[in-house]
């Protein structure tokens, strides 16, 4: 009787902490099917059938500071992911230097090469490298093989971020300092820089855009590093601009809550389209433990607001979003 006793105290653990998620807890410990905390910072989303990846920079300790990593995860609700493993494991590409940079991964789906294309910020530990990195897989997780690297259109580029809009068509976007960010139309083929749509003359960087009725919506961080501060908004009928005065998030005393954007992801479900900010929450000591900050936005009429972080969920199909305690 003794030993199963112990039997069940090594296994109990295990099944408590891999239960499903319930809700989105930002700020909190985001645990994978295994029970990890989730390795995907500075990251991106797509939707492939009814599967979303999210790729992100693979902070866990232990790993060859030789080597850059991109994690995979996968989810079907938005609340429960699966690891798929480092699906990029980079060695210095181009004599970068110790401490050489791989950040913000972002992946795109070409329908027509049938291939899946990762944008990475490529840098030297000064940052004055300021290019993008091509990586390409033939299934959404990996193994991603590097391409090539470059700056987009000549410009120099740092935070990337990525947008697809709603007739799929896939942009880049990227950090130009000291001008602002840009937006750029990706070739046919994913593979390089079509045209510039814009220069969104702000100093800004973590940039995200997002397509909600009729209007696009723009948001970035200030340039403070790792520390977080209030992120803004601008609005446009077009992406071309001209974009409007930007306007802050959230309570600028805030600073966003702690959080640096990253993305904003639309839901479009069967009764409701939510958009939701993703942000990451720093630590840059500890970056293993870094946290995310995902909250449905106030979206609408050339306004956007992030209500304070509160536990919550989403019905992917419907696109309704639900707060801890309203049903209950």
């Amino acid at each position: 009787m003794k030993n199963v006793f112990v039997v069940i105290a090594i296994i109990l653990p295990s099944v408590i902490f891999s239960q499903a998620q319930q809700w989105i807890n930002p700020g909190e410990v985001w645990p994978d099917q295994n029970g990890n905390h989730i390795q995907a910072h500075g990251g991106g989303i797509i939707k492939i059938g009814k599967t979303y990846y999210w790729y992100g920079e693979e902070r866990r300790q232990g790993l060859d500071s030789n080597k850059r990593y991109v994690s995979c995860y996968a989810s079907k609700d938005l609340m429960n992911w699966d690891f798929k493993g480092d699906v990029l494991q980079l060695a210095d590409p181009e004599n970068l230097g110790r401490r050489w940079v791989c950040e913000r991964p972002k992946v795109f789906y070409n329908t027509k090469t049938k291939k899946y294309v990762m944008y990475l910020h490529l840098d030297n530990s000064n940052y004055k490298l300021a290019k993008v990195a091509v990586c390409v897989s033939d299934k959404p997780d990996g193994n991603y093989e590097y391409v090539k690297s470059f700056r987009p259109l000549e410009h120099e580029s740092r935070d990337i971020g990525q947008f697809i809009d709603d007739d799929g068509q896939a942009y880049l976007i990227f950090e130009d300092r000291p001008f602002g960010f840009r937006v750029a139309k990706l070739t046919e083929d994913y593979m390089g820089i079509e045209k510039e749509m814009c220069l969104v003359n702000m100093k800004l960087e973590g940039g995200a855009v997002v397509h909600y009725n009729g209007l696009y919506y723009a948001i970035g961080s200030a340039l403070t590093g790792w520390n977080p501060n209030p992120n803004k908004y601008a609005t446009a009928t077009s992406l071309e601009g001209p974009w409007s005065a930007f306007k802050d998030i959230a309570p600028p005393e805030t600073k966003t809550y702690g959080s640096q954007s990253t993305l904003m992801l639309k839901v479009a479900g069967r009764k409701k389209t939510t958009v939701i900010f993703m942000a990451d929450i720093w630590k840059p000591r500890t970056q293993w433990d870094s946290r995310y900050l995902w909250m449905p936005l106030e979206i609408g009429n050339g306004k956007l607001w992030l209500q304070e972080p509160k536990p919550w969920k989403i019905d992917v199909k419907t696109g309704e979003v639900k707060e801890k305690g309203t049903d209950e």
